[in-house]
C-alpha cells in the first residue's frame, strides 16, 4: 500500500536519522502504521503529511511534557558518564534559575577528573551563581555535605558529580552515597546528544542507582539531532528537563516537546528561533545605545548595520542549528549540505569582520563610494584578496535590497507573510506541510 510505504520509509529514515534507538524505532513504527492504516486523512491533507502528523504525535506522546521544576527551594543532583556535559549542565541550570529570581549555587564534589574543580569554578563565575568546592578533599560525600551547609542561603543547590569511562560499581557506589547525603529533590541524567544508540544501557543503569527524573541533552549545537534522549526517557519513564545548545553559560534552553520534536524530524522551531532572536538583539542593543533594529526599515542600510546585524547572527548561536529552527531548511535539506558548509558560512562572516575593521568610516558609512584602489588597500589591510573585499560589498548590496522590499510592506503584509512561513497561510511549510 502506498500510505503503508510511505509511512515507513518517512519515520524510518527520520527517527534512525536522529539516533533514536533502533528498537525503539520498531516500536513506534509499529505503532505509528496502526495508526496511518486505521485513520482516515483530513479532508485536503495529503498521505505524506498525515503519516508525518502521526509520527509527529507519537514522538511527542513519548517523550512528554518537560521534567518538572518549579520556582522554588530544591536541590538538583547531576549524574552522567565523562565528556557528557555534566560542569557545564550544572553552571547553565543555575544561571537559569537565577534568571528566574531564585538565588543558585553550584556544588562540584568531582575529586577524580583533573580540572573539574577549575572548570566548575570558572563556569559558576561566568554563571554569576554561588560556587562551592574544595580542591584538597578527596571525599565527594563530605564535600557535598559541606557543600550544602557552606551554600544554605541559596535557593537552589546544582550538585555536579564525578562521571567514568562507563558505568561501573564504584561510580555507582559514589553515586549512591552522594544521593544519601544529599537527598536532592531531583536526579537528572545527563546525556551528550550524539550517544545514539547507548542510551538505553546507561538511562537504565542510572535509573536503578538512583532514579532519574529527568534528563539533560547537551551538545546541540553539533550535528546530533538528540535521538538517545527519546530512548532514556522511554527507559527510564522520565521526561526532559534541559537542552544544551552551545558552550556558554546562557546556551541552555528549557525542553518544550513540540519543539524539540520538531526540530529532530526537520521541521523547525520557530518558537525557539524567535527566542534566540530577541536575546540576540537584546544583547546587541544594549552595547549599541544609539542603534535599534526598526532603523533598519528606515534610511540608508550602510556596512556598520550590516556587521550589526552580523554581530547579532553569532550571539544565536552556530547556523547550521538556527537554520534547523527554520521550516523546511532544517533535517533533510540540511543533510544535503556538504559537512563543512555552515562552517565556511561562519568563517566567512569572521572574515567580512575583518575586513571592515579596516575600513574607514566614510567606507563604512557609504560602501558605495568604494572604489578599485580602496578595494586594494582594505584588502591589505584585511590581509585577504580583492574578490573577499569585493564579496563583501556585494553582500551588502544584496541585504540593502531585501529591507527596501521590507520597507514597503505594511503591518498587514508582515504578518502575512509570518503566517505563510509557519504553515499558517496555506502556503508556507508548518509542522504538517
Amino acid at each position: 500500500m502506498v500510505l503503508d510505504d510511505l509511512g515507513s520509509s518517512l519515520r524510518q529514515r527520520s527517527l534512525l536519522q536522529a539516533d533514536v534507538d533502533t528498537g525503539l524505532v520498531m516500536e513506534l513504527s509499529d505503532a505509528i502504521e496502526r495508526r496511518a492504516l486505521e485513520e482516515e486523512p483530513p479532508s485536503g491533507t495529503s498521505a505524506r503529511d498525515h503519516v508525518l502528523r502521526i509520527v509527529y504525535e507519537e514522538m511527542v506522546e513519548l517523550v512528554g511534557e518537560s521534567t518538572e521544576l518549579p520556582l522554588e527551594e530544591q536541590t538538583v543532583l547531576l549524574a552522567g558518564l565523562y565528556g557528557s556535559g555534566k560542569t557545564t549542565s550544572a553552571a547553565k541550570m543555575a544561571w537559569w534559575f537565577s534568571k528566574k529570581g531564585l538565588r543558585s549555587a553550584v556544588i562540584q564534589t568531582d575529586t577524580d577528573r583533573p580540572g573539574a574543580y577549575d572548570q566548575a569554578e570558572q563556569m559558576a563565575e561566568r554563571a554569576e551563581v554561588e560556587f562551592y568546592g574544595d580542591p584538597d578533599a578527596e571525599d565527594p560525600v563530605e564535600i557535598a555535605r559541606d557543600g550544602l551547609a557552606a551554600t544554605a542561603e541559596a535557593d537552589v543547590r546544582v550538585v555536579d558529580t564525578a562521571g567514568r569511562d562507563g558505568l561501573n560499581d564504584e561510580l555507582v557506589d559514589q553515586i549512591e552515597a552522594i544521593e544519601a547525603a544529599v537527598e536532592p529533590d531531583r536526579s537528572l541524567l545527563v546525556l551528550d546528544a550524539a550517544i545514539g544508540q547507548g542510551a538505553r544501557e546507561q538511562a537504565r543503569h542510572f535509573e536503578e542507582a538512583i532514579g532519574i527524573d529527568g534528563v539533560v541533552v547537551t551538545k546541540l549545537d553539533g550535528t546530533a539531532k538528540g535521538g538517545g534522549a527519546l530512548t532514556a526517557v522511554n527507559e527510564t519513564g522520565s521526561s526532559i528537563a534541559f537542552l544544551g545548545t552551545g558552550e556558554e553559560v546562557q546556551d541552555v534552553e528549557r525542553f518544550e516537546p513540540d519543539g524539540f520534536i520538531s526540530r529532530l524530524l526537520g521541521m523547525g522551531d520557530l518558537k525557539q528561533l524567535t527566542e534566540r532572536v530577541e536575546r540576540a538583539m537584546e544583547e546587541t542593543t544594549e552595547e549599541e545605545d544609539d542603534w535599534e533594529p526598526e532603523d533598519l526599515l528606515q534610511g540608508q542600510f550602510t556596512l556598520k548595520d550590516m556587521r550589526k546585524q552580523m554581530d547579532a547572527m553569532n550571539r544565536m548561536g552556530p547556523l547550521d542549528q538556527v537554520f534547523d529552527m527554520i521550516p523546511g531548511l532544517g533535517g533533510g535539506l540540511m543533510d544535503q549540505l556538504p559537512d563543512d558548509a555552515m562552517d565556511v558560512t561562519e568563517e566567512r562572516l569572521r572574515e567580512f569582520e575583518v575586513i571592515m575593521d579596516s575600513m574607514t568610516d566614510r567606507e563604512l558609512e557609504n560602501p558605495r563610494s568604494v572604489g578599485a584602489q580602496q578595494v586594494r588597500r582594505i584588502a591589505r589591510g584585511a590581509g585577504t584578496d580583492t574578490d573577499r573585499v569585493r564579496e563583501l560589498l556585494q553582500q551588502h548590496k544584496m541585504m540593502e535590497r531585501t529591507l527596501k522590499q521590507f520597507q514597503g510592506m505594511g503591518d498587514a503584509d508582515m504578518q502575512r507573510m509570518m503566517k505563510q512561513m509557519q504553515g499558517e497561510g496555506g502556503g508556507g511549510m508548518g509542522p504538517f506541510g
